[in-house]
């Protein structure tokens, strides 16, 4: 590939005025500029790019025109708190390691002076801590990320600082899960509870239905005295027929008895 150099060079006598004069002009000259491989150091900063994306849960871009070192430095702090990594990379070399791994729609993010923050762990942490040193430090601007597979623009970017906090989350699922779990112990508790209330009011009832059940029956023995009086009374009716039955002295067969008398 052939580039044209610019070369500053005196000026020579001018021989048609006779004069000598100094001056300088510009003279251009083509020559041949063999293209170098790209150094290790670049192959080597767009390696580290490549593998800090692959790594990363989350990554967000910011641009950080006029902050003061010191300002980097208290960024960088706050930030590795919460699980980021606060890296400054030149645009064409992480554009170069974002093309290889498909994420060719950051392109338009690389502009500027560009810092990104890699995330492992709570990327709603690391959000929410740049929203809020964007706003004592406006100079810092937020322009967007990536969530997994997913190119977040600035506005998403936003939102995913709203969000609750990994251990909020957490807490919450495990009051969400811990509710039914205690409502079943308390089932469970109240299972046998219930049930010997349960037996309790079967053998109650069942005792109840026995008692009545067996009035009826002995009702009969009691009466059984009153249905034994006429056996008792059978000999009495016996003898009455009997004393029926036989002959009765008439009054003829009671004359002979008397003796007659003689005057």
């Amino acid at each position: 590939m052939r580039l044209r150099a610019l070369k500053w060079a005196p000026a020579q006598p001018d021989e048609a005025r006779g004069t000598l004069w100094s001056r300088l002009r510009v003279a251009e000259t083509t020559e041949e500029v063999p293209m170098d491989n790209p150094r290790a150091e670049k192959v080597a900063v767009v390696d580290e790019v490549r593998a800090k994306f692959d790594e990363a849960d989350a990554a967000i871009l910011t641009e950080y025109r006029g902050l003061k070192v010191k300002d980097l430095a208290e960024l960088r702090r706050t930030l590795r708190a919460n699980g980021g990594d606060y890296k400054v990379y030149k645009n064409t070399l992480v554009r170069l390691a974002t093309n290889e791994l498909g994420l060719a729609d950051l392109d338009p993010m690389l502009t500027g002076p560009t810092g990104i923050a890699f995330v492992k762990g709570d990327a709603a942490a690391v959000a929410k801590s740049l929203k809020d040193f964007s706003r004592t430090n406006a100079l810092l601007v937020v322009k967007g990320g990536v969530l997994g597979d997913k190119i977040l623009d600035d506005r998403e970017t936003s939102a995913l600082a709203e969000l609750p906090s990994r251990e909020v989350l957490l807490a919450r699922l495990a009051g969400g899960i811990a509710a039914p779990l205690q409502q079943l112990a308390g089932l469970l508790q109240a299972l046998p509870r219930n049930f010997a209330y349960g037996l309790a009011a079967l053998r109650d009832q069942v005792e109840a239905s026995g008692g009545a059940g067996s009035a009826p029956a002995d009702e009969p023995a009691a009466d059984s005295p009153a249905t034994a009086e006429p056996e008792a009374e059978h000999p009495a009716d016996a003898a009455a027929t009997e004393s029926a039955g036989a002959p009765q002295a008439t009054p003829d067969a009671e004359e002979p008895s008397e003796a007659p008398t003689e005057s």
